[in-house]
């Protein structure tokens, strides 16, 4: 099973999100048709989302936070039972004494397979996973309130429960889900802050490990309960993946760095990665490169992973790996046929700008904060009046969408 694209999006009292936002990407019926920019969620769906989504607002708005929500499901579906039983989850509720009792909530809404008992169907439909937590509780202990999977398939005129969890850890299951025998096991081992999926990955569940290898195709730098990978892991990567460092190569060549190739050679035991330029009579290390190639160098293996399987890409400030003027290129390769072929995905943070001239107004969100410190989370389309050909750039610097810093 894929997770095939990412159309709506609930997040409350989550970091800077106070109170419940809801991001819906799905465009109008009446939107104009963009080829490889706005897509069916589904096969044969009248609705549409994007394929790029960038996220604009001051800093501390609560951008990255956006980006978290994303990365903490996709943590907790894999990873929340090798979690330590009294370990606190790994997130932050609002920072206000009445936000610490209420509960966090994050939905998500994504299209996957018809038919999750067969593996190999490439029909899809609808998917609603939704996780509500509570504060530590009296043994101060982090707990599920509620976990549930929905699903609408073709002929169903409703979202049908696929499983669904209650505070005390009792589950509800279709049939189907094939829990049977496991149902004893499963609610005895289901702790209070691990994920039904994570733990029925224990117990080899087909479909759980369906979910946790499409939970795995969400790629990103946003980091949750690990440090980031040093330059040893990522040149180790390189060296390993022959496909990863001769695309890399390709593309530097087309974007245009003033870089022939990149090559990675062993010194002393370990990678170490060197750059050839015309010009230029001596390869140069990677630690006299320029910072904006050594970012589009670690970057890279989240673009070019997403683009291979046909996962999801989320990244965090991706300018400043990334010149603006080369910005509109990587964007393009998720609308390119031949580069993404798999229907990728790519949720991205920016400052850039100059990018609002390239995006349509389907595929901007801008983030800004009330005078509590909440962020609120709003589309260019949530914006009466915007005409589809209007300067978005200009208006945005001149203050018109909101979002930007106020100096003073």
């Amino acid at each position: 099973m894929e997770i095939h694209l990412i159309y709506q999006i609930e997040i409350e009292n989550f970091y800077s999100v106070r109170q419940k936002q809801v991001i819906d990407l799905r465009a109008g019926q009446k939107v104009p048709d963009e080829q490889g920019r706005l897509v069916p969620i589904f096969p044969g769906s009248a609705e549409r989302a994007p394929r790029v989504v960038a996220i604009y607002g001051a800093n501390a708005s609560g951008k990255s936070n956006v980006l978290r929500a994303i990365a903490f499901i996709s943590w907790f579906v894999q990873h929340s039972f090798q979690h330590r039983a009294q370990a606190i989850l790994p997130y932050q509720k609002f920072m206000t004494q009445s936000a610490f009792v209420d509960p966090t909530h994050l939905k998500i809404s994504f299209a996957g397979s018809e038919d999750p008992t067969d593996e190999g169907s490439t029909k899809t439909c609808p998917y609603t996973y939704s996780v509500e937590m509570s504060g530590r509780d009296a043994e101060n202990r982090e707990r599920i309130l509620s976990e549930s999977l929905h699903y609408k398939p073709s002929g169903s005129s409703r979202m049908v429960r696929i499983f669904e969890r209650d505070f005390a850890g009792n589950v509800k299951a279709a049939d189907w889900l094939g829990l049977g025998k496991e149902r004893a096991v499963l609610e005895s081992i289901l702790r209070p802050n691990s994920s039904i999926i994570s733990t029925l990955g224990q117990l080899n569940n087909r479909f759980a490990l369906q979910l946790i290898q499409a939970a795995s195709m969400i790629e990103t730098n946003i980091l949750i309960t690990r440090f980031t990978a040093d330059e040893h892991d990522l040149l180790t990567n390189y060296a390993t993946d022959e496909d990863l460092l001769d695309s890399l190569n390709r593309d530097i060549r087309r974007v245009d760095l003033g870089i022939d190739a990149m090559s990675i050679i062993a010194e002393n035991g370990a990678p170490v990665a060197t750059f050839s330029h015309a010009g230029l009579d001596a390869p140069v290390r990677m630690m006299f490169e320029s910072h904006g190639t050594q970012e589009f160098v670690r970057i890279y293996p989240t673009i070019y992973r997403a683009l291979r399987n046909g996962g999801i890409a989320v990244l965090d400030e991706m300018d400043t790996a990334i010149h603006p003027t080369l910005l509109p290129e990587i964007l393009r390769w998720f609308s390119d046929p031949d580069r993404n072929p798999y229907g990728a995905q790519l949720f991205m943070s920016c400052h850039a700008v100059s990018l609002l001239s390239d995006l349509l107004k389907e595929e901007v969100l801008f983030c800004d904060k009330d005078s509590s410190g909440s962020t609120r989370i709003y589309s260019l389309t949530d914006i009466r009046g915007i005409r589809r050909d209007e300067n978005f750039m200009a208006n945005y610097l001149g203050g018109v969408y909101g979002g930007v810093p106020v100096v003073g």
